[in-house]
């Protein structure tokens, strides 16, 4: 087989896991999640791992750090290129699985990023000052492609720090040149809008009453501040904030719904811009049924 490495991706509740199993299945592969919450661990529900979806397929980068760490973009990159080492030294064959743009893009491009440190005096002088402040200084020194990675103060000055850090050192910057993987096939989920709602409105039911709020207060109570929660956005943000009693259930529920189903469009958004930027993705019904689906990619491989 020529091709390096598929990629499945698509919007949230479009059914991406379920996909890549079969197909994992049927190509004697092993999936490498590009989701970049259900690398936490205790953090289950929330982020919708449906662990046992995978059955006997090995999956890789899912319960990697802890709940309250603050993982990025360096870190994937680096432990992804060992997965997928790992999966090619096995003579198996990989499978990026996730909805997460940014991570699938920044690897089939081979996106190289240094190591960048924190830098205390930085971040106090940043302290205390807006998101949409810190947002209109980050766009001074880079184009902004996707705000979600500046939806919250911590991740905006995490984001000043790290082009900062390019400015400061222009020679590891320029070094760091991308190096396109080769031979990548991108299969994307193709769920009409309003079954994508359906489907995000029925999951979120099902979760809460899975025990998603008893999750959130776990991993409260087991030291992890609330602010580090809230980080993580969506339903992390919404059910923290109801635990700890600024918000009541039903605001959470109703204003948590709705931002899933903004952070779905963002996401299509995303896929868009890909597309725009010259990556190919082959869409395929979400309902289409499953032999037909898996050897339409087959046929694309």
């Amino acid at each position: 087989m020529k091709t390096s490495m598929l990629v499945i991706t698509g919007p949230t509740a479009s059914g991406k896991t379920r996909r890549a199993v079969d197909i994992a299945r049927a190509l004697n592969g092993e999936i490498i999640s590009a989701d970049s919450r259900q690398l936490y661990r205790e953090m289950d529900l929330g982020t919708g791992k449906d662990l046992n979806e995978y059955e006997e397929i090995p999956y890789h980068l899912i319960d990697i750090c802890p709940a309250g760490y603050k993982y990025n973009l360096f870190e994937y990159l680096r432990d992804f290129q060992t997965a997928y080492n790992d999966i090619k030294s096995r003579n198996k064959f990989p499978i990026l699985c996730g909805g997460t743009g940014l991570y699938v893009e920044s690897v089939i491009k081979g996106l190289q990023l240094p190591e960048v440190p924190e830098n205390a005096t930085l971040r106090a002088s940043l302290q205390g000052k807006s998101l949409e402040e810190l947002t209109q200084i980050l766009s001074t020194m880079k184009s902004l492609h996707n705000v979600t990675d500046v939806d919250t103060a911590k991740r905006a000055i995490r984001a000043i720090e790290i082009q900062q850090y390019y400015i400061d050192h222009p020679d590891e910057a320029k070094n760091a040149q991308p190096s396109p993987m080769l031979d990548v096939v991108i299969i994307g989920v193709d769920i009409d809008r309003e079954s994508r709602r359906n489907r995000i409105s029925k999951r979120l039911i099902t979760r809460l009453e899975e025990g998603m709020v008893d999750e959130v207060r776990a991993i409260l109570d087991s030291g992890v501040p609330a602010e580090d929660l809230i980080y993580y956005g969506l339903e992390y943000k919404y059910l923290t904030m109801y635990v700890t009693g600024e918000i009541s259930y039903e605001q959470m529920v109703s204003e948590l719904e709705i931002a899933i189903h903004q952070f779905a469009k963002r996401q299509m958004t995303w896929f868009r811009g890909m597309e725009r930027r010259g990556f190919k993705i082959n869409w395929l019904p979400w309902d289409m049924p499953k032999d037909e689906f898996v050897d339409a990619v087959i046929q694309m491989l």
